[in-house]
């Protein structure tokens, strides 16, 4: 039995995928269904369940984007920092290995060489450094939480899309933003990196941290190249003339725009597609929302 909480988000929702897909037995669930974010609550999911496995897909994103998160904070903390704290020390009492999905927003830019932020480097955009947004803050500090854990795999998840229409969804996003900031970032394609994940607890991986991305890095001017190439979407797209004036128009909240080395990952014989060669097979095969 694999327990997945916060199932029914869009991550969750494709690990739920994956799950039925390969005939696994799992059980999903959300807050709305189960309180999970107490201690008492999740013990009794977890004698209730008696799960192999544990995957967390719960956290606070904020809706429409991050910017809500600066406005509900108490929520974002409990969600992003507190909660995996909470799922470790359970876990670890039950022996029980799990998986928590983070993310790769704690990171701004590339390292001095240019390179990507591997799983050793510090987080440069967090609480600690002061440049964040509260998001990023937080999530920081979940990974903080976790850092002496034995049971946990850390999984950061950056910018994800899939062939799907979304407001999830990257693709999607650039789609329908009216102007675009300009920037270079590493992503992940939603079906490849659950997959990734999944094997790392199938291949009895160690624990700790891997960024799951796609391999390769990719700026905005490319991905708008695709979708017009592919896609011919009728639109002229805009963007700012920089990371300012995107900040004075657009934006609350600092962005986090970077890029992560996912050699660790590969290292262990997961494979990962290339960005270039999964945004093309996302946009060949792209079903548009009804």
């Amino acid at each position: 039995m694999i327990l997945i909480l916060g199932g029914a988000g869009y991550v969750g929702t494709a690990f739920r995928n994956l799950m039925e897909r390969q005939s696994i037995s799992f059980r999903s669930v959300s807050r709305l269904d189960n309180d999970y974010s107490t201690h008492s609550g999740l013990k009794r999911l977890l004698d209730e369940t008696k799960p192999k496995f544990v995957i967390n897909c719960a956290g606070f994103t904020g809706k429409p984007n991050v910017d809500a998160c600066e406005l509900e904070k108490t929520q974002c903390l409990q969600g992003n920092a507190v909660l995996p704290g909470v799922i470790d020390e359970i876990c670890a009492d039950r022996n029980v290995r799990w998986g928590h999905v983070s993310s790769g927003c704690i990171y701004t830019g590339t390292r001095t060489d240019g390179s990507g932020f591997t799983e050793l480097d510090s987080p440069n955009f967090s609480f600690r450094t002061n440049n964040c947004s509260f998001y990023s803050g937080t999530k920081a500090l979940g990974e903080e939480c976790l850092q002496a854990s034995e049971h946990a795999f850390v999984w950061r998840l950056r910018i994800p899309f899939d062939h799907l229409d979304s407001h999830r969804n990257f693709l999607s996003k650039m789609m329908r933003y009216r102007r675009l900031l300009v920037a270079t970032n590493s992503l992940a394609h939603l079906g490849d990196f659950v997959n990734a994940c999944w094997q790392t607890h199938v291949l009895g991986c160690e624990s700790g941290i891997y960024n799951v991305t796609n391999t390769g890095q990719v700026t905005t001017r490319k991905v708008v190249a695709l979708i017009e190439n592919i896609l011919q979407l009728k639109k002229d797209f805009e963007f700012f003339d920089s990371e300012e004036q995107f900040m004075e128009q657009a934006a609350k909240a600092p962005r986090s725009n970077c890029v992560l080395d996912n050699s660790k990952l590969i290292a262990t014989g997961i494979k990962m597609r290339h960005v270039d060669e999964a945004i093309e097979d996302s946009l060949k095969n792209w079903i548009w929302a009804s």
